[in-house]
């Protein structure tokens, strides 16, 4: 099939990366069509501007903003109209919605999402904890953290769990290693909410492959032996179903949609921890 490519301009005040999300999220849906991402973050004044319409005159195509500083935003639309670019604002259909039903407009702020307040601070601090109890480190404060996941290797632990601290949730993961009890009193935790992932043994072993052969290591091992991964993950599934963890199975999951269900229990566990305390 052969490909089609192009340009999609994200334009914005702040990192960019609510557009990056957008962005992705709508090319994802046209098959056999490829986008070629222009980010243009942190625009805040004329001059910058002037030079993002330089590079979408260069080289047209969808232009997408969350500018908030409204000369800004009709300079842009106008070189846009002028270069038969597809100009849309993916902020201001939603601030219309909110100022519909709360009845009052919206203050100006170029980047007040990313604003030093308690949220951000409480993100600083739950993937510090992430880094610190990574891949089994530091078993003995595990109840300090809001969620532990427990996998064998490759079951994608590690970015899962940096995924979740940069969600305000700190996240500990512990390997589950042939031979090697779990860190003793985890079945007595009662803080964290306890996740066990596991993928296929095709998946764990292709990726296994992919990362020893990166690695110029030796593929002859029982680490990549489909027989012996197959019994590393029937292992893993009686540790969680003799203490009633949750599973995940993350074959075919990427690691925002594991993230997401996490979340999803973590939201169920913590309201039941309410309840009995």
């Amino acid at each position: 099939m052969s490909r089609n490519y192009f340009h999609l301009h994200l334009v914005s005040d702040a990192t960019g990366e609510t557009l990056i999300s957008v962005g992705r999220a709508a090319s994802a849906q046209y098959q056999g069509v490829s986008s070629i991402e222009h980010v243009y973050p942190l625009v805040r004044s004329t001059q910058q501007l002037d030079r993002v319409i330089s590079e979408i005159d260069n080289a047209p195509g969808i232009v997408l903003y969350t500018l908030v500083e409204q000369d800004l935003i009709e300079k842009l639309e106008a070189a846009c109209k002028e270069s038969g670019s597809p100009c849309f604002s993916v902020l201001q259909p939603i601030l219309n919605l909110f100022q519909s039903y709360l009845g009052t407009v919206s203050d100006a702020r170029p980047g007040a999402q990313h604003m030093l307040n308690a949220d951000y601070f409480k993100r600083i601090d739950a993937l510090n904890f992430t880094m610190l109890h990574d891949d089994g480190q530091m078993p003995a404060n595990m109840e300090e953290a809001d969620v532990v996941l427990l996998g064998v290797s490759r079951t994608s632990k590690t970015p899962t769990s940096i995924y979740l601290a940069n969600r305000g949730i700190k996240t500990a993961n512990i390997p589950i290693v042939p031979g090697v009890p779990p860190p003793a009193g985890l079945s007595d935790l009662r803080n964290p909410l306890i996740v066990g992932l596991f993928a296929s043994p095709e998946r764990i072993v292709q990726i296994r492959q992919n990362r020893l052969l990166s690695l110029n290591a030796d593929i002859e091992t029982p680490y990549v032996d489909k027989m012996s991964v197959a019994e590393e993950i029937a292992q893993s599934r009686r540790l969680f179903n003799q203490y009633g963890w949750p599973v995940i199975d993350v074959t075919r999951r990427s690691i925002e949609e594991t993230a997401a269900a996490i979340i999803d229990l973590y939201r169920a566990h913590r309201m039941k921890f309410i309840a009995q305390a």
